[in-house]
């Protein structure tokens, strides 16, 4: 841990998972006062993501108090690729990273952490992925005095935080019917959901992983979902959230018999569908999984907030006519002489980009050609 200080700022970095760990209270407090935080910037979730994924003697989470009071955070860490880079915590199984900045005195911790991760880098390059539109991250990047640059990262799909009804009036009056008919056929069916208590957090996450897993078999699961550090730090990390209001884990019964759970991500500024498992019986039973999950949903949103589909562009979100939205990726230099690796970076992500959007293009036309072809 180091300690810097100028007249009433203080700066610490912090490069200890216990130390980190003992931040909770003041981090939700900072968390609250940062209307951009995404649930992924939460303490409960950081934490507990660096105890499965960190490495040791790599942590370096960049702290800014006025007055003894949090007032700004970057959580990082130090990577080499082979180069050295301070990234974002949260890794892949995030799908927003940022940094925090307190609403009441953000230009001034802007600043004063734009000092700090600067000399936090030293010889290396800072590479923040997936900041929102509008993140705090922006600030940092608006007021870094070295070579930087932003790029865009991935898309995210988001629809207005509103009761179902509401989000059926975006849809063609003909298939907001078919919705509503799908719904009436779940009620009938007798298809019930709860809310889980903390208590019950890590025995109904074990059976949504599950689930996940059997809807997925034979289909490609995404791998680290089925790894052990990942289902450790989603019942560390849900089990506090629960408890803070960060999170809800919703069971949905049928006969009697756990048939599918979902898990969904809050902040005031932002309710993220994050996880689901279903059983294929559901399906069998033309039981609309997806309407079930986004009714659900809809119910436990913050008001004031948006709901995220998260990453993906999957074809049956765009069914509701979600607003697109597009992360972005910002690059900054603390010296000077890493602006060509920074510039040599944003050509090669462009590169990476082009091929990326021609590969998805040629998939397309494949898939639209085998549609053809199957239907004559």
């Amino acid at each position: 841990m180091e300690e810097t200080t100028t007249s009433s700022v203080l700066v610490e970095v912090c490069t200890d998972a216990g130390r980190f760990g003992a931040l909770a209270p003041e981090w939700r407090r900072l968390h609250a006062r940062c209307r951009t935080a995404t649930p992924f910037q939460s303490h409960a979730w950081l934490h507990s993501w660096w105890l499965s994924y960190g490495v040791n003697g790599r942590l370096r989470v960049v702290l800014v108090r006025r007055n003894g009071e949090l007032v700004a955070a970057a959580p990082l860490m130090l990577t080499y690729r082979p180069y050295r880079v301070l990234v974002g915590l949260g890794g892949a199984i995030s799908d927003y990273k940022d940094v925090l900045l307190d609403d009441t005195c953000a230009a001034e911790a802007a600043h004063a952490l734009v000092t700090a991760v600067r000399e936090t880098a030293r010889g290396a390059l800072v590479d923040l992925r997936e900041v929102r539109p509008s993140g705090a991250a922006e600030l940092l990047h608006t007021h870094w005095p070295g070579a930087r640059a932003s790029l865009p990262d991935s898309a995210c799909l988001e629809l207005p935080s509103a009761p179902m009804d509401e989000l059926l009036t975006r849809l063609a009056a003909n298939r907001a019917q078919r919705v509503r008919a799908k719904l009436r056929k779940i009620d009938a069916l007798g298809v019930t959901e709860r809310a889980v208590p903390v208590a019950e957090v890590p025995s109904t996450l074990e059976a949504l992983l599950s689930l996940h897993q059997m809807q997925w078999r034979g289909r490609g699961v995404t791998r680290e979902h089925v790894r052990p550090r990942f289902a450790d730090h989603l019942t560390r990390s849900v089990r506090q959230m629960v408890a803070d209001g960060e999170a809800v884990v919703t069971e949905f019964r049928l006969e009697d018999r756990v048939v599918a759970v979902d898990l969904t991500l809050r902040a005031p500024s932002l309710t993220g569908a994050y996880l689901y498992g279903a059983h294929p019986g559901l399906r069998a039973r033309k039981v609309d999984v997806a309407t079930l999950l986004l009714r659900s949903c809809t119910r436990t949103a913050h008001p004031s907030s948006v709901l995220s589909l998260l990453r993906g562009n999957e074809p049956y979100k765009h069914h509701w006519r979600p607003e697109p939205t597009l992360n972005q990726r910002y690059l900054l230099a603390g010296r000077a002489r890493w602006t060509p690796l920074l510039w040599w970076c944003v050509g090669y992500a462009r590169v990476r980009g082009r091929v990326a959007g021609g590969v998805r293009r040629v998939r397309g036309w494949r898939g639209a050609w085998k549609r053809r072809n199957a239907s004559t």
